[in-house]
């Protein structure tokens, strides 16, 4: 499990914002159709700008709900056009996830390839609607290991994981650390320091395994931060929220200079 059901996404840092110039409108969910014929849902929120960084956002296990409806929106609001996906048009049809939802059984149903495509269709969206050149994927728990995993996607400019996945052996998938030699980067991954399901040793495992590749990384790991710490109902672990929301503003605004 990544985000309890009611969790929100935190604030954007007010300074970043004001100096943004902070706008966006607020999502809309949409169907979009996949290179097979597939309608899955999705949820776009724009900044208001022509151009500049298109985010797409992989959710954790539970799909498309409300928290990464809202994500999209913060993202706007940061000046960034986003788009969040949901990974189960194949197996659940589409439509929001409520709380209700049994989504383990739909994630073992998923495959690598068929995500790629969704997220080729979203950016296509993202393109057309809004004109990006630039594309970032940011991802969370089982998003963040497809996050890790699009940096071997020639369509991909750069990525965030959020408490990524990276011990991939109840999936039958190689390892983020596996695929590191197919990896082109830039990439940045934000870890909890507490969390029992991502040990340092992974972490380390997967730095060195990018540096051996010569991939640019950056890893950040938050001492006594739980999984799923990025949630504004963790009054505790705000600190690291709000640097996480620093580190990954300033990635995507050094991601749109290196490919400008």
């Amino acid at each position: 499990m990544c985000f309890e059901f009611d969790a929100v996404p935190p604030e954007l840092p007010a300074d970043l914002v004001r100096g943004r110039l902070a706008g966006g409108a607020a999502a809309e969910v949409l169907e979009l159709t996949s290179a097979d014929a597939t309608r899955f849902s999705a949820a776009i929120a724009s900044s208001g700008q022509e151009g500049g960084v298109g985010v797409v956002v992989l959710p954790d296990v539970r799909g498309l709900y409300r928290f990464y409806v809202q994500l999209t929106e913060r993202f706007a609001q940061a000046g960034h056009h986003a788009i969040a996906i949901d990974y189960f048009g194949r197996t659940a049809g589409t439509g929001e996830r409520g709380e209700d939802f049994e989504y383990m059984p739909h994630v073992m149903q998923t495959q690598g390839g068929q995500i790629r495509d969704d997220t080729h269709a979203a950016i296509e969206e993202l393109r057309v609607r809004t004109g990006v050149a630039t594309i970032v994927t940011v991802g969370f728990c089982f998003g963040g290991l497809q996050s890790f995993i699009a940096a071997t996607d020639p369509a991909i400019d750069s990525v965030v994981g959020f408490y990524g996945i990276l011990d991939t052996t109840r999936f039958g998938v190689p390892s983020p650390a596996e695929r590191a030699p197919d990896m082109h980067g830039p990439v940045l991954g934000l870890f909890g320091g507490a969390d029992p399901n991502i040990p340092r040793e992974h972490v380390d495992a997967f730095d060195r395994a990018l540096e051996e590749a010569g991939v640019q990384h950056e890893l950040v790991v938050y001492d006594g931060a739980p999984h799923s710490f990025f949630d504004r109902t963790f009054e505790e672990h705000a600190v690291a929220s709000q640097d996480a929301w620093r580190r990954t503003l300033r990635f995507l605004d050094d991601t749109a200079r290196i490919v400008r």
